[in-house]
């Protein structure tokens, strides 16, 4: 597999990464409009094409695939042009800024029977995979209660650097760059992450959403500080359970950690993800009755970048898919609705399951 490389921002290295692992795919190209922040790159990982413009990419066209990895506000467009050119797509979360635009990147993509996913990264995880698969099979019976957390630190930690006078941290809490905040960063992950280990979808939802004042007039330069920094959400699943999940950007001591709980009539799962370090505990049989927890041994899973190109090669889509994504940020855009009028609603519409692997 050919692929073009569009963008070479901080997500970019991941994917490079994630891409040499796999047998067979070869990065032909790279695409960015800073000149020397493309050319530091390609010679960073040996790419041996680079274009100003993905205009300029696609007349050339010596490529099978594409990773975007453009900001957020960016894929709509970036995504349709390339399946214009009848080109496979993997796309970072999240798919789009609103559900609209997701579901027309989808309707375009299906249509044109082409290969879509969406990199939502946590399905790396084998401690996710092995949470969903013992799930299914009913080691803990039937899911009644889920409480998932995702913390990040630097509105308050310097650990990756100082937000205030870095673009790569400004843009995420502006929402003229295109940035829904929080929920849409990182809440995209811990909602994948609850419903797919549990196998069960959102039925009824409620948000709160929050922006604290971080700066003079909330705003640094040209960004607007207006995006939410913290949310917390609670809703019905589809087969009665219940959950409750949060995400914040002030969690202290917490540089990139995500928790999930899931109980049921047997017994209960827990994933925790310390920056990166996962672990799968399990409370199931006799460890029930003693309140005992065990950890859970795992063999490593193909990763999403692994299951992108093996969709290309068989020409069968796998998930995360774009629609599984699209069906992600209806969740996200109802958190608007629910913060306004401050009343429960339901996620009506949903095409398919968030639970499918």
């Amino acid at each position: 597999m050919r692929l073009l490389m569009l963008g070479t921002g901080g997500m970019a290295r991941l994917h490079v990464k994630g891409f040499n692992e796999v047998p067979g795919v070869e990065i032909v190209a790279a695409v960015d409009t800073d000149e020397v922040k493309l050319t530091e790159f390609r010679e960073l990982h040996g790419i041996p094409r680079g274009f100003a413009s993905l205009d300029e990419a696609l007349a050339w066209g010596e490529f099978d695939a594409v990773t975007n990895i453009t900001p957020d506000r960016v894929h709509y467009a970036t995504t349709l042009q390339i399946l214009d050119a009848g080109r496979h797509v993997f796309c970072e979360k999240p798919l789009a800024t609103d559900h609209a635009k997701a579901l027309e990147m989808t309707e375009k993509a299906e249509g044109l029977g082409l290969i879509n996913m969406v990199n939502l990264t946590y399905r790396n995880v084998p401690q996710l995979q092995k949470a969903h698969e013992l799930i299914a099979g009913g080691a803990i019976g039937a899911v009644k209660h889920i409480e998932a957390s995702y913390l990040q630190s630097w509105l308050v930690s310097k650990a990756w650097g100082d937000w205030r006078n870095s673009p790569t941290w400004l843009w995420r809490l502006s929402t003229k760059h295109g940035s829904n905040g929080v929920l849409g960063d990182v809440g995209i992950h811990i909602l994948d992450f609850a419903a797919y280990a549990a196998g069960c979808d959102y039925k009824t939802a409620f948000f709160r959403l929050q922006t604290f004042d971080k700066a003079e007039n909330a705003r640094i330069g040209e960004y607007d500080l207006d995006a939410n920094d913290t949310f917390v959400m609670t809703a019905e699943m589809d087969n009665g359970a219940m959950a409750a999940i949060h995400a914040t950007r002030w969690g202290s001591g917490h540089l990139n950690d995500l928790r999930l709980r899931i109980y049921g009539e047997k017994g209960g799962i827990e994933v925790t993800d310390t920056n990166f370090n996962p672990r799968l505990m399990t409370c199931l049989g006799d460890d029930v009755e003693a309140a005992r927890w065990t950890e859970a041994a795992v063999e490593a899973t193909p990763t999403n970048y692994a299951r992108f190109t093996e969709a290309v090669r068989s020409g069968t889509n796998q998930e995360p898919s774009f629609r599984h994504a699209a069906n992600l940020q209806r969740i996200i855009d109802l958190a608007a609705v629910t913060e306004k009028d401050r009343t429960e609603h339901a996620t009506t519409g949903r095409a398919e399951k968030l639970g499918q692997p």
